[in-house]
């Protein structure tokens, strides 16, 4: 599963991306975050578990995902785009990839209760999913303003059993639902595992779910390998909150330099608005959810509120991969505001049949800022479908 295990966008022993990552976490959590660090890698490496969770992504995820040359799109720009299908997972996004993984590592662990904190509510969604699945207890932290703005997602959460809490603090959306979550933690330190559903959040977290999601980038290789002949892209393209399907989908890629890695973040009502969550145009160094990265935030260090059309997209910093991507000069890193996000789920909706979640359409309006050129192959990762977004898509109509 792990190709490019050793190199500079690897994360080292201390959980660093360069100068991005570590666990900065208060004492009461070192011991679960400990048991993590030690256990993940030789878990993941044990042949019964590897057994378990290929199987799962299989038969009940419905991988591999199809890799769609899109046609339409791609004459518009006078390119070859592909999309890899993540909207075709089971529960409606690539979130599922990451739940599958650590239920497995959370049940090896001896945990009997799972946490989570949701966005969208894809991840939320997702951790319910698989807990059902397991038999185990699953409580999911929400914003109390996501639960509004995702509302189906809240009613599949609590029919596949899970308790949603809503966070009534700060803005009410994802930063405030992660620090219940961690909270929560603190409380239940023994018998607790909490999933985090991005590649943020203390080490070893970041490097778990993007090895997890990194099925992703594998898949990409083999299909356009089939597909073209070739199993290198020139671009792959995706959006970016924390920043897991973006790390999933740039993974097996992160050390050919040939393929441009492009992220795009969401620029709200613009970035210098005072209302986006473009965190690396307007975030500076500083500790997040348990790890350094970038993050929005005032000069005396209290954390700016985010603001995007999508409920995924709306946090304040950035997974510490990302970060270093951005610093580095690896990643490429552009924006979409709620309109240009809007405009390209409309887009792509009556040009090749497929309504994307409102987080992915980011990812596609970058496509009007790109010089392609006619023999680029592009891969978009069309990391979730819109149902969970058709109350907002409604209110455009």
């Amino acid at each position: 599963m792990m190709a490019t295990k050793e190199n500079n966008f690897s994360v080292n022993e201390q959980g660093y991306y360069g100068a991005f990552g570590g666990a900065y976490i208060p004492e009461m959590l070192y011991p679960n975050v400990k048991e993590l660090q030690e256990n993940y890698l030789e878990i993941m490496k044990e042949p019964s578990f590897k057994e378990e969770y290929d199987q799962l992504l299989k038969d009940y995820v419905g991988r591999p995902t199809p890799l769609f040359f899109a046609a339409r799109l791609s004459e518009k720009f006078n390119t070859n785009i592909y999309l890899k299908r993540e909207d075709l997972c089971h529960t409606g996004a690539h979130k599922i990839n990451n739940t599958v993984g650590q239920i497995l590592l959370a049940q090896r662990l001896g945990k009997k209760r799972i946490i989570a904190e949701t966005g969208a509510g894809q991840h939320g969604v997702a951790t319910a999913t698989v807990c059902a699945l397991k038999g185990m207890e699953c409580i999911v932290y929400m914003g109390e303003k996501d639960i509004e703005r995702q509302a189906p997602n809240v009613a599949r959460m609590k029919m596949l059993g899970a308790t949603v809490i809503p966070a009534t603090s700060g803005s009410k959306t994802l930063k405030d639902a992660t620090n219940e979550a961690i909270r929560d933690w603190i409380n239940n330190p023994v018998d607790t595992h909490y999933i985090i559903g991005s590649v943020v959040g203390p080490h070893p977290y970041p490097d778990m779910v993007a090895r997890f999601q990194s099925i992703i980038s594998e898949e990409i290789k083999q299909q356009l390998l089939e597909k073209t002949g070739n199993e290198l892209p020139t671009h792959v393209i995706a959006c970016v909150g924390g920043g897991s399907n973006a790390a999933g989908a740039f993974y097996h890629f992160l050390n050919n330099e040939s393929v441009k890695l492009v992220a795009v973040e969401a620029a709200g009502c613009g970035i210098n608005s005072g209302m986006s969550a473009a965190t690396t145009q307007l975030g500076t160094p500083g500790i997040l959810h348990g790890s350094k990265s970038l993050l929005m935030q005032t000069a005396d260090g209290q954390v700016t509120e985010p603001h995007s059309i999508s409920a995924g997209l709306d946090y304040p910093g950035i997974g510490p991969l990302h970060a270093h991507l951005y610093k580095s000069g690896r990643g490429i890193f552009m924006s979409a505001t709620d309109e240009e996000a809007l405009q390209s789920a409309f887009e792509v909706s009556k040009m090749e049949g497929i309504i994307p979640a409102l987080e992915t359409a980011h990812a596609f309006f970058v496509l009007n800022k790109m010089e392609l050129k006619e023999e680029d192959v592009v891969v978009i990762c069309l990391s979730g479908r819109g149902d969970k977004d058709l109350a907002t898509y409604m209110k455009y109509l």
